[in-house]
């Protein structure tokens, strides 16, 4: 049992250079290779997430901007709407005041034409009768020079 100890113990020193080389190359790799890789990986990683965290805000921003311009234009075009409809009620009421004006206009014409046609009614009836009663005294004039010859 001594020389299985022994050789045990002979084997380990051997291997305590390899071990101290192994443990070396450990911190060796790791402060020259894996810690630059590391940096360099997470900056790559900020630099990716960074752009994709600006890309969303520049989406929201966008949505944003989107939403308010719809907004605005939903609210113009019910001012037009409006404008409209009030242009619309008061071309309206002009033309109907407008009829109004011109019904009225035309039956004023139409009085005064009545009251002229009756006016001329009249003086026709009275020219007609001044004329039927000199024709009945030239015809009763006639009838009586016959009668006398």
């Amino acid at each position: 049992m001594d020389a299985t100890l022994h050789a045990l113990g002979e084997i380990l020193l051997k291997a305590v250079p390899t071990v101290l080389l192994v443990v070396v190359l450990h911190f060796y790799l790791k402060y020259v290779f894996f810690k630059p890789l590391k940096k360099v990986l997470d900056e790559r990683y900020d630099a990716t997430e960074g752009a994709r965290k600006l890309a969303a805000e520049s989406l929201e921003k966008a949505a944003a901007k989107t939403a308010d311009y719809e907004a605005g234009l939903r609210a113009a075009r019910a001012e037009v709407y409006q404008v409209q409809e009030r242009l619309y009620k008061e071309m309206q009421e002009r033309q109907a005041a407008q009829v109004a004006q011109a019904r009225r206009n035309a039956e004023q014409m139409l009085q005064a034409a009545q009251a002229q046609i009756g006016l001329e009614a009249e003086q026709a009836k009275a020219a007609l009768a001044a004329e039927s009663d000199a024709l009945a005294a030239r015809i009763a004039e006639a009838v009586f020079r016959r009668s006398a010859a």
